[in-house]
């Protein structure tokens, strides 16, 4: 089995940004991690760009070109986002069962998925999905706020509830007319 390339990158506020490399396009090909710049890098989210990390497919670097480590990482992104544990958990599940997780900004939910086999750009994403830790609680209000959202999308409401132990149980929820 060949042995998968490591892209170097570059850690920018909120963001990961590769180097100009072949590798870096080709994993955007493949996996649609990120997108291609115009100036032909692949930019990430910090939940991509952890990901790669954890799974040793990224050399990240600071500004300063010192190497940034996983753990380090991890700790400023929860600087940045105080929910990136909980929401990187169901990610990071999401994604090692072979889906493409994207954000969903513009949908107003944390992130949609797509199918297996799908791409972004091929087909619309199955679910919009919003991870929750297990001390959280939402509201009947935010509840139906979210359902409202998958809804108008025509896309299916999940909820990933990430345990202490980092497991991450799901609910597919939907309108039922009786």
């Amino acid at each position: 089995m060949p042995k998968k390339s490591v892209i170097k990158a570059y850690l920018m506020r909120e963001q990961v940004l590769s180097e100009d490399s072949d590798e870096a396009r080709e994993l955007y090909n493949q996996s649609r991690f990120g997108f291609v710049t115009d100036d032909h890098k692949v930019q990430m989210s910090l939940l991509e760009a952890c990901y790669l990390l954890e799974k040793g497919r990224l050399d990240l670097f600071d500004g300063r070109n010192s190497a940034v480590t996983l753990d380090k990482f991890i700790n400023k992104a929860k600087r940045i986002d105080k929910n990136f544990w909980t929401r990187f958990c169901v990610f990071r599940d999401i994604r090692n069962r072979g889906y493409i997780i994207k954000t969903a900004l513009k949908f107003g939910a944390d992130f949609r998925v797509y199918d297996r086999g799908v791409k972004p750009g091929e087909d619309h994403a199955r679910w919009v999905v919003f991870p929750i830790h297990e001390s959280q609680f939402l509201t009947w209000h935010e509840f139906a706020a979210k359902n409202r959202v998958a809804h108008s999308t025509k896309k299916r409401l999940m909820v990933g509830i990430v345990d202490d132990e980092n497991d991450v149980t799901y609910y597919e929820i939907k309108w039922v007319r009786p």
